[in-house]
């Protein structure tokens, strides 16, 4: 089986072919450039060095959410449209869960996080090889969740290019129990990715109609309208 995988959640990217469970290529990179710009030329360049055609591909697998709105509607949109075109099915996984896959070794607690600002977080704690859900995916504040995972009283894995921007606090708050992947594995990968969608129900066609991506919160414009409507209904 043919796996195409798609990770454009946030900043960086990822893509990778896998075929019976071997990663026959794989790209992943955090440069400045516009995903809308970069997926496809990308899944291109990919697919033209491992010798497979679009056609050959069975599954698509894509990165959900939750991450940059505009970089999860472009993967999601060209997942989408490949796999209706391909007649062949989407598999979502939580991008969370994705960068939490490159601290699976760990003995203790990973938790993935990306920045939402003003303080927060879009978070969510694993477990083991299994990524069994310790807390699950939401947005919040990065106090509340260091309070959350201070009660465990287990080590802990921070994931993600985001953690910097809280690496103090969260020093103050866990002390050594706090620890930080290094510089590699805070990127996402596609093969994990795939990986991760292959131990999934496989989903019909049809359901590639239905498929959107879990944001985990309104847009901030959705918000301002809601804001406005309630203004003039008082």
């Amino acid at each position: 089986m043919i796996w195409l995988g798609i990770e454009t959640s946030n900043a960086p990217l990822s893509v990778a072919v896998v075929k019976d469970g071997q990663v026959l290529a794989e790209i992943v990179q955090n440069i400045k450039q516009t995903h809308s710009v970069t997926v496809m030329p990308t899944i291109e360049e990919l697919l033209k060095k491992v010798n497979i055609r679009s056609e050959e591909i069975d599954a698509i697998a894509v990165a959900e959410g939750p991450g940059s709105y505009t970089g999860l509607r472009i993967g999601v949109t060209i997942a989408k449209t490949l796999a209706w075109t391909l007649k062949i099915p989407v598999v979502g996984v939580s991008s969370l869960k994705v960068l939490a896959a490159n601290g699976q070794l760990f003995n203790g607690i990973i938790c993935p996080l990306f920045d939402a600002r003003r303080q927060n977080v879009y978070a969510a704690a694993y477990k083991g090889l299994q990524l069994e859900k310790i807390i699950e995916e939401h947005h919040g504040s990065i106090d509340e969740l260091l309070l959350r995972l201070d009660q465990t009283k287990e080590p802990i894995l921070f994931v993600g290019l985001d953690v910097e921007n809280f690496k103090d606090k969260i020093i103050e708050q866990l002390g050594d129990r706090a620890y930080f992947a290094n510089s590699s594995h805070h990127l996402p990968r596609a093969s994990k990715l795939i990986a991760l969608a292959e131990d999934q129900p496989m989903p019909t066609i049809e359901d590639v109609h239905t498929f959107v991506p879990k944001y985990h919160r309104i847009a901030q414009a959705e918000a301002e309208w809601i804001k406005e409507q309630k203004k003039g209904n008082q």
